[in-house]
């Protein structure tokens, strides 16, 4: 845990790295349907194994949708944290896609921290999620995040 007031001595450090998460077609499905994008290469094996994916993948928002999650182990404990609030992304791009049966996890790195207002840091981590025995990730973004600390 460390103290807001550290936190600009921590950019460019490596603040984590999550566990391993398996990406089943039952989560895609799920999510199509919360997203009503039922696009054949996510929710239909059949077809989606005639494309160059060889099956099912997972949509892009579906990884960045996974982004809390992550950090949850990925990010730093701030002493005094009364809630920290997603904020947004500077940029976000999908390289590869995540197949169905493959597993992901996220690597963060603190690339600012600012205080805004007193008591109100706001965060940027660059995020990579990596999809397990691939050299290429999955997305690479600058995730922002406010916390509010008293």
């Amino acid at each position: 845990m460390v103290a807001a007031t550290e936190l600009p001595s921590l950019v460019g450090t490596e603040l984590g790295v999550s566990d391993w998460l398996l990406i089943e077609q039952d989560r895609v499905n799920a999510f199509a349907d919360a997203t009503l994008d039922h696009q054949f290469i996510h929710i239909d094996p059949e077809k989606a194994a005639m494309t160059p994916f060889g099956g099912t993948i997972a949509h892009g928002f579906l990884t960045l949708s996974l982004l809390p999650h992550f950090l949850e182990a990925a990010s730093v404990p701030v002493e005094g944290t009364l809630m920290a609030v997603n904020y947004g992304t500077d940029k976000v791009r999908f390289v590869q896609p995540v197949k169905v049966g493959q597993r992901i996890r996220a690597r963060s790195v603190l690339a600012s921290a600012v205080e805004r207002r007193p008591g109100q840091w706001l965060l940027k981590q660059d995020v990579t999620v990596e999809i397990e025995g691939e050299e290429k990730p999955a997305m690479v973004t600058e995730f922002l995040m406010m916390f509010f600390v008293a």
